[in-house]
C-alpha cells in the first residue's frame, strides 16, 4: 500500500487536509488545534519540518517538528526540536507511513543544522528509529511521565553532550 507514497513539506493549501488527519487520527481536534497554533507561532515553527505524506495527492499522513529548549539546573538554555504530533489516517496506520514521516523529518533536521529531536511516545516505536529514553542524558520532561515514554535521539555525534535539564515546550502545547 505505501508504493505511492511520497513525503513532502507541507504548503497553505494542505492545512485543512492536515486538520482532518490529526482530527481523525487522534479521535478529537487537540491536535489538530495544536499544529494549527504551533504554525502560527514564528518563533518555534520551522515550515520544512512540518511534513506531509501523500498518496495520489491526498494526505494520509503528517509529522510536525518545532523548536524546544532544554534548561538546565545553572539556567543555561540549549535548543532542540520537539515531534509532536505524529498522526497517519486509520485506514493506512501499521504500513509504514509515520516510520516514513519520521525518517524524513530526521533527516531534514540534520540537513539543517538540529543536533537532536525529543519525543513523547510509543515506548516500543520510536526506538526502532534510534531513540532512547531522554534520562540518558538527564533530560526531563516539564511534567510526570514515565521515562520509558520520554525520549530523546541525536541526529549528530555527541548532539545532546553536556546538555541536560528540563524541556521547555511552547505555550501551545499546554492546550493539548
Amino acid at each position: 500500500m505505501t508504493e505511492q507514497i511520497s513525503i513532502r513539506q507541507e504548503t497553505q493549501d494542505d492545512f485543512k487536509e492536515i486538520f482532518e488527519v490529526n482530527h481523525i487520527a487522534f479521535g478529537q481536534v487537540n491536535e489538530a488545534k495544536l499544529v494549527d497554533a504551533l504554525r502560527r507561532n514564528q518563533t518555534v515553527f520551522i515550515p520544512e519540518l512540518s511534513l506531509v505524506a501523500t498518496e495520489n495527492n491526498k494526505i494520509v499522513g503528517h509529522i510536525l517538528f518545532t523548536k524546544i529548549t532544554i534548561i538546565d539546573d545553572n539556567g543555561n538554555i540549549n535548543e532542540s526540536l520537539g515531534l509532536a504530533p505524529m498522526a497517519v489516517r486509520p485506514e493506512f496506520q501499521k504500513s509504514g507511513i509515520g516510520g516514513q514521516l519520521i525518517q524524513q523529518g530526521l533527516k531534514v533536521a540534520e540537513e539543517l543544522g538540529f543536533k537532536s529531536v525529543i519525543v513523547l511516545g510509543h515506548e516500543h516505536y520510536y526506538p526502532k528509529f534510534g531513540f532512547e529514553p531522554a534520562d540518558k542524558w538527564n533530560i526531563k520532561a516539564p511534567f510526570d511521565v514515565p521515562s520509558n515514554v520520554f525520549m530523546a535521539i541525536e541526529l549528530v555525534k555527541d548532539g545532546l553532550k553536556n546538555i541536560s535539564g528540563t524541556v521547555i515546550y511552547p505555550k501551545e502545547f499546554e492546550t493539548v
